[in-house]
Order: structure tokens, then C-alpha cells, then sequence
């Protein structure tokens, strides 16, 4: 058995050669399975399911075949590297034929614990004072069920509370709320609040909606400031200790908060929650936002996804009704079924009513079925569309030249702005999303795309890359600059015989201006990736697949890039391509989603 042969190269190999050697051990069934589990987390799973891969044919140059499930896992369990559950070896094999490294079985293994203490728990609360705060600050009649009063209720009883949900659904606004409504309640000190987000730009997008959320709540003035609106990224507010992979507050130090609100859960990736979670304080609540049918994080895990489980969503448990209810939330009456005798799922609530669309309209009906895996009805949308907020365009020999005068009328209003702050208002009107980065339909492709068909316009003189007119996009952070991955900027000039900058927005409506050297690693940005395109919003978007169908092309991928538009949504792609993307679901191997699910908690 050839394990380079079969494509097996780069990290996997020699990872599966150097464990192979300490295994003592020239057995290919077990090299493979090394090789394999590498590969695995490289892919962003978290572990090697040696179920889904038993017997099965690897393609390859030399395509390798997997051995029987029982005599694979009987060879692993013998070599002196792969221990199990709760063993301190490099690799870890659990009961459900997973195998591990043994970091990512920690991490998980972590989640769990700390997500199991939690469900279990309720946090006291003053009755008087929260059925008051919940009449004044939830004052709309929206039924017996109101999902944001829900989502409120649970952020008072429990120490988690993770609330889902679509775009324009009212997780920030719901959130603010229930900031408001914890700070009415009565404590021995100033309620210590932590808002943060995975990336500079979503947390930047976070204090803005708290912001603008506090202008509309019904409270006294000093409540209102203690709401706050200061944002961190996780790593920030984790604080990394230099040259580790390390932060300052764990579970030996844990952070000084009493709430931690994280948005865009769906991000976060397996590591990260693991520290953050440990690095939360036990009495501290926790409070995720995000949206469980997005892209899940780049990095291994899905995190908010396996919380989010199906049997999870919409079902509460007797006890935690009896708990409402003896708070005086006797509207509070669950339909027939919908009780649950899982401690996680009174921690879950799913937002439902869209507030940034209707759901008959074009868009609202599209994101709806794209989320439900329906291709057919999506073609059929995009064929017949029911109005001008959704469009559709079959890649031909005038897709290019057709997609140039998009992006010339799209970015029209930035480029001929009077001055940068006028030009930043527009940069989020329109954006070009892909899915991938090479290639014609790609970022590298349509960027190129783009400055050819603007210059030819003249609306920009590309020259030597740094140019009125260009936006930029931040791949990396940079806490000495105060710019972050994500973050959006564009190079202009204050008048046109004045020096050329890359300003930003400063969150608090002002301008930062960066020369060119002062600038960390950036890319042009007309088209961008829809990875790369989370935690934002544009009123316009054009979503670009590729002429071929790939693994790398699924529902999530489409929906995460669909719901980025405010207004309206262009599809450029190849039907059958669409067509199997949204058919296809990503599906990430891991444990937590059993360990939470399958066991008691």
C-alpha cells in the first residue's frame, strides 16, 4: 500500500510515517489511518470516522482501498499511540469508531463538559424586577410563544443561551434587550459585560447594532450606558500570550465578566470555544448568536451547528415551563409536543420572523429554499423570478461582458464619490461573492475582471495597484493598526491632488487614513469569497460559482452567500452545478454532536 501513490502527501504522510515509527510498526492499514485523521482535521473535521470510511475505496492515482471496520480499529487500539477516551496518548479512539489527535478530542471533550455543567444549571433571578423588565422592554403582543421574550427568559435562568436564526431576525436588537433587562436585575456589583465576535469585522458590526439597538430601549439613562457597546474580538478579549497558542484568561485565570455575549457563532471554530469557554468564569452566562445553517468556521469544527441539533430546536422541558411559570410567564404555553427532557435544549432558541424581508417576497423565498435543500424549486425561483430582488445568470459567451457592466454600474457610485466618507457609505452596496479564489470564476479571476472593465471606463487608473477607487480587504489581524481580518477599506484621496490612503471606518462614524506601508497584509477586494464575506451585508450581491461542480460547493456555502444581500441577489452559475450544491449538505465528523445529544446532560 503506496500512500503517496494514492495522494496521500505534504503533513499527512509524514505524520502517519513518524507515528507509524513510534508505533513500532510497518503496518499499512495503520499508516493509512494516521495519514488519514491529518488529512481530516486539515479538512476542518474535527476526527476520522473510521465508520464512514471502512471498506471504501480512496481515490487516487493509486486508489487505496479502506480495510474492514472491526480489524482496523483492533490494529489501532493496539499500537501504544492511540489510547482511549480519557487517556493521555497522541491519538484517541473513542467508542464511536472515531479516532482522534488528541488536542481536538480535549477540545471537544472540554465543550462538553462545560456545556453539560451549564445546561444543568439555573442562575437566580429577582421575579418582581424581571417580570417587570420583560412588560417594558418586550412590549409587543406577538403571542403566547414569543421567541424573543423566550430567548430573553432563558438568558435570565440559564448560564448558556444560544439564540439562532436567519439574517434580519433580531438576534443583536433581542440581545441588547436582554443586556438591559440583566442590568435591572439586582447584584452586589456593576454587571461586567463582554461583546465580542470572531473577527474585527464582525465585532466592529456588533457594537454598531448594540448601539443603535440602545436608542430604542425602554430604560433609565444609567442602564442604557452600562449596556456599552465596546467589542472585542475573541482573541483580544482573550488576551494570546506571544509565541503560544496560549491566552492570558483560561481556566486558572478566568476573565472578569459576568455576561459574555459572542456573535457569529458559526465561526468559531472547535479551539477557540473550547478556551473561550474555559476561560469563562462559572457563575459568568453565556450568550452565542448566530445563524446554524451558515458556513461553519474555516478551522476544524462546527461548533454552533452540533449545539444546534435538529431534536434540540423549538422544545422546551416540563420542568423549565414549570420554572416560567412560576415567574408569572403563564403565557408561556408550548404546543402539544414540544416538551423535551434534555436539560440543552431549554438553553436553544430559534428565531424565526425575518424582519429585513418578506417571507413570499423573491429573496425571502429563495434564502428559504436554498436553507431546505430544495434545487428544483431554487431553479425554478431563479428561472421564473416572482420579482426583481432575485436574478439568475447561466455562465455563456456573454456572462464575462454582462457581469463587467454589473460591476461598472455597481461600484460607479464609490469610485466617483466626492470624498472617502461618502465613498465607505457605498462600499457596502454592492459586492461581487465567490465561491472560490482561482481561476475565471474566481476572486483572482473577477478582481482582475473588474479593475480591466473599470479602467476601460475610466472610472480607475489601475497602474501600479495602488489606486483611487480600490477597495482593500484585511486577511490579517493587525491589534497595532486596529484593522482585522474582514475589515473593508478603500483607497481614496481627500481631493484629487492630495496623497492616496486606505481609510476605514473608526466605528464611531470618523475616518482612519493608512499609506500604503503602514498597511497590513490586504487584497483587492471588487470580489471577495463568501468565506470571507461573513459578519457582513451588502444591499446588492452577484454570487459566482464555478463552471464545475466540487466538493467544496454546498447549501451552506450558497445560503451563507445568498443572505449577505439585503435587497437583492444575482446567481451566476451553471444549473446543474447549482443544482448539486445545494443538494449537497457539509458535513463535518465530530463527536460533540453525540456527546451532547446521545447522553444525558
Amino acid at each position: 500500500m503506496n500512500l503517496h501513490e494514492a495522494g496521500l502527501t505534504g503533513m499527512p504522510l509524514h505524520f502517519a510515517q513518524f507515528m507509524a515509527g513510534l508505533c513500532g510498526t510497518d503496518d499499512a492499514e495503520v499508516a493509512l489511518a494516521m495519514a488519514l485523521v491529518s488529512q481530516a482535521t486539515a479538512n476542518g473535521d474535527v476526527c476520522l470516522d473510521l465508520s464512514t470510511h471502512a471498506a471504501r475505496t480512496l481515490p487516487g492515482a493509486l486508489p487505496l482501498r479502506c480495510p474492514p471496520l472491526n480489524s482496523w480499529r483492533d490494529k489501532l487500539a493496539a499500537c501504544p499511540v492511540v489510547g482511549k477516551a480519557g487517556d493521555f496518548r497522541p491519538l484517541i479512539l473513542d467508542e464511536g469508531n472515531r479516532l482522534y489527535l488528541y488536542r481536538y478530542w480535549d477540545y471537544e471533550n472540554r465543550i462538553t463538559r462545560n456545556i453539560s455543567r451549564r445546561a444543568g444549571k439555573e442562575m437566580p433571578v429577582d421575579a418582581g424586577r424581571l417580570q417587570d423588565s420583560m412588560d417594558r422592554l418586550f412590549p409587543e403582543p406577538n403571542g403566547s410563544l414569543d421567541l424573543q421574550k423566550t430567548a430573553a427568559l432563558v438568558s435570565a435562568l440559564k448560564p448558556l443561551c444560544v439564540i439562532t436564526g436567519g439574517p434580519g431576525t433580531g438576534k443583536t436588537f433581542t440581545v441588547a434587550r436582554i443586556l438591559a433587562m440583566l442590568l435591572e436585575q439586582p447584584a452586589d456589583h456593576p454587571l461586567r459585560i463582554f461583546l465580542c465576535a470572531p473577527t474585527g469585522k464582525a465585532a466592529a458590526r456588533l457594537g454598531q447594532s448594540i448601539q443603535e439597538a440602545r436608542g430604542k430601549l425602554n430604560c433609565r439613562p444609567e442602564i442604557l450606558e452600562a449596556v456599552g457597546s465596546e467589542t472585542f474580538t475573541i482573541h483580544r478579549m482573550l488576551q494570546p500570550v506571544n509565541g503560544s497558542p496560549y491566552f492570558r484568561y483560561n481556566g486558572k485565570n478566568p476573565l472578569p465578566a459576568d455576561v459574555i455575549v459572542v456573535d457569529e457563532a458559526s465561526m468559531v471554530d472547535l479551539a477557540l470555544m473550547s478556551k473561550l469557554m474555559e476561560a469563562a468564569p462559572e457563575q459568568a452566562r453565556i450568550i452565542l448568536l448566530g445563524d446554524r445553517d451558515q458556513l461553519a468556521s474555516v478551522e476544524a469544527g462546527s461548533v454552533l451547528g452540533d449545539i444546534c441539533d435538529e431534536q434540540g430546536l423549538d422544545v422546551f422541558s416540563a420542568p423549565f415551563v414549570k420554572s416560567l411559570h412560576a415567574l408569572g410567564r403563564s403565557d408561556f404555553t408550548p404546543s402539544a409536543g414540544h416538551v423535551s427532557n434534555s436539560g440543552l435544549s431549554d438553553c436553544i432558541v430559534r428565531l424565526r420572523k425575518t424582519f429585513r424581508f418578506e417571507a413570499d417576497s423573491g429573496i425571502g423565498a429563495l434564502c428559504e429554499a436554498v436553507n431546505q435543500g430544495q434545487s428544483e424549486k431554487v431553479i425554478d425561483l431563479l428561472t421564473l423570478p416572482p420579482d426583481e430582488s432575485i436574478g439568475f445568470s447561466d455562465p455563456g459567451s456573454s456572462f464575462f461582458p454582462s457581469l463587467g457592466k454589473t460591476i461598472i454600474e455597481g461600484y460607479r457610485p464609490m469610485i466617483t464619490a466626492r470624498d472617502p466618507v461618502e465613498a465607505l457609505k457605498e462600499i457596502n452596496r454592492f459586492k461581487v461573492l465567490c465561491a472560490i479564489r482561482s481561476g475565471h470564476f474566481g476572486v483572482q479571476g473577477i478582481n482582475r475582471l473588474a479593475e480591466n472593465a473599470l479602467e476601460r471606463c475610466g472610472l480607475i487608473r489601475a497602474g501600479n495597484g495602488w489606486y483611487r477607487g480600490r477597495p482593500v480587504l484585511i486577511t490579517r489581524n493587525d491589534y497595532a493598526s486596529g484593522l482585522y481580518n474582514g475589515d473593508l477599506g478603500i483607497v481614496f484621496s481627500e481631493s484629487p491632488e492630495s496623497e492616496l490612503f486606505a481609510f476605514f471606518t473608526d466605528g464611531s462614524g470618523g475616518l482612519r487614513g493608512f499609506t500604503q506601508a503602514r498597511l497590513p497584509e490586504h487584497e483587492t477586494a471588487f470580489a471577495m469569497t463568501v468565506h470571507k464575506s461573513q459578519g457582513s451585508e451588502f444591499d446588492s450581491v452577484v454570487l459566482i460559482l464555478p463552471e464545475t461542480d466540487s466538493a467544496l460547493l454546498t447549501r451552506e456555502l450558497v445560503y451563507t452567500g445568498v443572505t449577505r444581500a439585503r435587497r437583492s441577489v444575482r446567481i451566476g452559475s451553471g444549473r446543474a452545478v447549482l443544482s448539486a450544491a445545494i443538494s449537497r449538505s457539509m458535513q463535518r465528523a465530530s463527536g460533540l454532536r453525540d456527546a451532547l445529544w446521545k447522553t444525558p446532560v
